[in-house]
């Protein structure tokens, strides 16, 4: 086996791989790159634009709008999701009965198409045949909130959607942390008189510090990537008030077929989702190279 140990070899090995990855992942990158800088409507010839498609996107409202959204559902994605998967691991890694069916309810929605989730949810945050706003009406509650579809509250909405179809995952992930932590830890701390409280702050919280970073890497990964729901909930709208990043750069793609612009559209997209995973990543291993 010292043959797999040259450079050469090794080398040959990763090159299928490589150059699959350079097909399907590269390639589609310098590919939006070109055409970021054309005036291409997917019909005509390639017009170079420079920095034309760019400088139309720092002045295009629906753009900034889009990023504000996005950066809405990242924060509740951040601050309540990734909070509330660790409680409900910690609630469900006890001696729970029932605990298995709870974490295959739990994980339900994120195996549900996301298109799926959305119109299930049309039903019941839509202001006038929704199921929330009926609630509202019948305990004696005379305001109709706009849920979705107003200039407002979509993208919490959206957000708190988003919420409860990817917990599930979320709530996985950590349960299979909190499983692999050492017992004979835990036994011993109980043994010393460590409270119930004092073990999760001192122990297992810090013990699960890459968990967390997986975690919170594909929690800010996921979000750039929400479109699903966006279009089956709001359509973006109105007037583009509900859009995000992803959903944005659809519609001005593939709907008004402005190819040039759209696809600067996604390399920002691109960018900025790069940006927020390194960030992560960078976060994560100076807090591990702190502890």
């Amino acid at each position: 086996m010292n043959w797999l140990t040259t450079r050469r070899h090794f080398a040959l090995m990763v090159a299928p791989a490589l150059i699959i990855y350079s097909l399907y992942m590269i390639y589609p990158i310098l590919y939006s790159l070109y055409y970021s800088f054309t005036h291409f409507d997917g019909v005509s010839a390639n017009g170079f634009a420079g920095l034309d498609n760019y400088q139309q996107m720092a002045q295009d409202d629906a753009f900034w709008t889009s990023m504000r959204n996005t950066g809405i559902i990242l924060g509740i994605a951040l601050f309540l999701l990734i909070p509330l998967g660790f409680l409900l691991a910690i609630l469900l890694s006890g001696r729970v009965r029932g605990s298995g069916a709870l974490r295959a309810l739990v994980f339900a929605p994120a195996i549900i198409a996301p298109i799926l989730v959305g119109l299930i949810f049309i039903f019941i945050l839509d202001p006038k045949i929704g199921l929330v706003n009926a609630f509202l009406l019948a305990i004696g509650v005379p305001a109709h909130p706009q849920w979705i579809g107003g200039s407002t509250l979509s993208p919490y909405s959206i957000g708190l959607v988003y919420l409860w179809q990817q917990i599930g995952f979320v709530l996985t992930i950590f349960y299979a942390g909190l499983r692999m932590l050492p017992r004979d830890v835990m036994e011993a701390s109980s043994l010393d008189g460590a409270s119930r409280w004092q073990q999760l702050r001192h122990i297992q919280i810090p013990m699960m510090r890459e968990t967390f970073g997986i975690v919170t890497a594909l929690v800010v990964t996921g979000v750039f990537k929400v479109f699903e729901l966006v279009y089956a909930l709001t359509g973006g709208g109105p007037v583009h008030l509900s859009e995000v990043m992803v959903s944005y750069m659809y519609h001005i793609t593939f709907t008004t077929q402005q190819y040039g612009y759209g696809m600067a559209l996604a390399v920002v997209v691109f960018v900025v989702g790069s940006l927020a995973s390194a960030a992560t990543f960078l976060g994560n291993r100076r807090k591990g190279e702190a502890t």
